[in-house]
């Protein structure tokens, strides 16, 4: 499923959308302030952000006015009792894909989600091929090959491949590679990750990659991996492949921390649950 942001300082309803929002798969991730919530946002690369407006310091309509300014496309769901039409307008404006008057109910928080993440990811469209230097990816074939000679990759290689490739030069936490390619359910360490990308330097990369010759495959310490394509690489919109010029540097592979156990997750409380009467 999704991973989610939530950024609410009012802890009695950050709990009661963490357990709604987890209830139905999705992978959550909260924040209690705005400032907190920016660096969230930037270093998870959430799917969906949930935004309180009514914030000290950093609310959300200036949050949400620097998440565009620097480019971040993430959609966004305005929570807030500030329900005039001009309050509306304003949080639209600041960049809000949507905007939600509490209080709410908690069918319409999830309509309203299911909505977004579908409306984004229809137009998050994914490489159908790669070149990597000299190695060609087809992932409709799931194939690489170098010189037509065919490279083994496995399932998670390719699925870790893909998901670098959707946005090219962009950090990729490795806590959302293990999310996406390794799935919410599964409990690996942040070092899988590692291994995984150590491997797909040797086969797709000229040289060792102990060598910190690293090409395409780069370290963005403290956060995961991003996939260099160099300045002068293209995708073609219509094919939605993507070709790279000329090689890189890059530093030797850092020592990360091992992903920490998910905590258990509690039951909904029956009031916050959709169709149970009351509204959080």
């Amino acid at each position: 499923m999704s991973r989610i942001l939530i950024i609410e300082d009012e802890p009695a309803m950050r709990t009661v959308l963490t357990d709604l929002l987890a209830s139905e798969g999705h992978r959550v991730i909260a924040a209690s302030q705005g400032a907190d919530g920016l660096e969230r946002a930037l270093a998870e690369q959430p799917d969906l952000i949930l935004l309180d407006v009514m914030m000290p310091r950093l609310d959300g309509f200036a949050l949400a006015q620097e998440l565009r300014r620097l480019g971040r496309a993430v959609p966004i769901l305005m929570l807030t009792a500030k329900g005039r039409v001009e309050d509306r307008v304003r949080g639209l404006d600041s960049g809000a894909d949507d905007y939600l008057v509490k209080p709410f109910s908690g069918d319409e928080l999830l309509a309203r989600v299911r909505a977004l993440l579908r409306r984004f990811h229809r137009g998050a469209a994914a490489p159908t091929q790669l070149q990597l230097g000299d190695v060609a990816v087809d992932f409709a074939r799931l194939e690489a090959r170098r010189g037509g000679r065919l490279l083994h990759l496995t399932a998670k290689e390719f699925g870790l491949l893909r998901l670098l490739a959707e946005t090219p030069g962009e950090p990729v936490s490795r806590e959302r590679c293990l999310d996406v390619v390794w799935g919410v359910g599964a409990f690996p360490t942040t070092r899988t990750v590692d291994t995984h990308i150590a491997s797909l330097r040797a086969k797709l990369e000229p040289g060792s990659p102990v060598d910190g010759a690293a090409r395409f495959f780069k370290t963005v310490h403290g956060v995961g991996y991003r996939l260099d394509l160099g300045l002068d690489s293209a995708k073609d919109p219509e094919s939605g492949s993507v070709s790279v010029p000329g090689p890189g540097l890059d530093p030797e592979l850092e020592a990360a921390p091992s992903r920490p156990e998910a905590a258990p997750i509690s039951q909904v409380d029956a009031v916050s649950r959709p169709g149970k009467g009351r509204k959080p």
